[in-house]
């Protein structure tokens, strides 16, 4: 159920039908839109009398919300969810896009901050790397933990960028909350729903990765599990699907994200590098992913691949991230699109004014 409220509701109207739908033993989300505020009714086990609530001062009206998620959709959000950072033009979401980069793991202070500067400069908002690594062998490297937490907080402190690290389970989401500016959950744990449950009572941003083998309602139910329990920042990600084809490691799904954006108002990222896990191919996928109408990209940068402790064959090279920026900026002017940036790249994205008609027709 979806209560809307009239467009000159106030705070006050607003808390009093909250505390209504508490009261009567439900759940209230109120998610504020450009030109009104929506209350989604969550925990109700059947029809809710609608007598209850629609008198009720500032109410407009209570639709029946007939997909099985509620919160991430359209319905009782039109508007496209932005989330933003204090002191930054970095966002997901709006008409910027958020280029997250950075190594699949955290190996050293050394490789981090090199890879840190490099992505820096060329332009990225956020910096990603792995502090805890799930790996289909138990041999292989399962990442410095809060060590690398502890090197990617030094890196923040020293570029600015802000931090996307993944979780694994519901001790580590602890620490990833404590030091971390976003929370990522994998695509291993996209139906972690314990997990889910622990992301979405975290008050951080989080980034769920989809499913291997994840259909679009099974994707957008995972995002549910987290704003059910509070935390209405969530960001998607595509990163690509397990099929027949041995070209790629994955095979990226690119349709998903016009599929997403009729459905639901949340933003949605592509992840190029494990989309294809070859690296002479991440940069055609991101300049697509910019094209088909992405958000953002997360792109796996590394000094010496050849090196790299994981993922190091879908890595790029900082001089090919440099290149990837100039095409991503190019095309993102073309779909009216932004690339702000807090490096040398700063003042770039300034230059081309989005298209809102484009934004609006998504």
């Amino acid at each position: 159920m979806l209560v809307v409220m009239q467009a000159h509701a106030t705070a006050e109207d607003v808390r009093a039908v909250c505390e209504k739908i508490e009261s009567l033993g439900y759940r209230a989300h109120p998610l504020p839109g450009a030109e009104r505020t929506a209350i989604g009714i969550t925990g109700n086990k059947g029809e809710i009398e609608p007598g209850a609530l629609e008198e009720m001062p500032g109410v407009r009206e209570l639709i029946r919300v007939t997909k099985p998620y509620k919160l991430v959709s359209r319905d009782i959000k039109e508007d496209n969810t932005v989330i933003s950072f204090p002191g930054t033009d970095a966002t997901f979401g709006g008409p910027g896009l958020a280029i997250v980069a950075g190594p699949c793991a955290i190996e050293s202070r050394e490789q981090a901050f090199a890879v840190a500067e490099r992505v820096h400069r060329s332009g990225a908002q956020f910096f990603r790397g792995g502090a805890y690594k799930p790996r289909t062998s138990p041999y292989s490297f399962q990442g410095l933990e809060e060590e690398a937490l502890r090197i990617m907080a030094e890196i923040r402190e020293q570029f600015g960028l802000k931090i996307v690290t993944e979780a694994i389970d519901n001790e580590s989401l602890e620490l990833v909350d404590e030091y971390a500016d976003v929370i990522q959950i994998g695509a291993r744990n996209m139906q972690n729903f314990s997990l889910l449950k622990h992301a979405g009572r975290a008050r951080k941003p989080v980034l769920l990765k989809r499913g291997m083998s994840a259909t679009l309602e099974e994707f957008l139910m995972a995002a549910e599990y987290v704003m059910s329990e509070g935390n209405y920042q969530v960001i998607l990600c595509e990163r690509g699907v397990r099929t027949f084809a041995d070209h790629t490691r994955n095979t990226l799904d690119l349709s998903l994200i016009p599929a997403v954006q009729r459905l639901s108002h949340l933003p949605i990222l592509v992840d190029p590098s494990h989309g294809t896990g070859k690296r002479n191919k991440v940069t055609p996928l991101s300049r697509a992913s910019v094209a088909v109408g992405a958000d953002g990209l997360l792109i796996e940068v590394h000094c010496d691949p050849d090196k790299a402790l994981s993922d190091g064959m879908q890595s790029l090279y900082p001089d090919q991230f440099d290149e990837l920026m100039t095409q991503v900026r190019q095309i993102a002017a073309v779909v009216g699109r932004t690339v702000p940036a807090i490096g040398e790249h700063a003042e770039v994205g300034a230059t081309s004014k989005p298209d809102t008609g484009l934004r609006a027709a998504r």
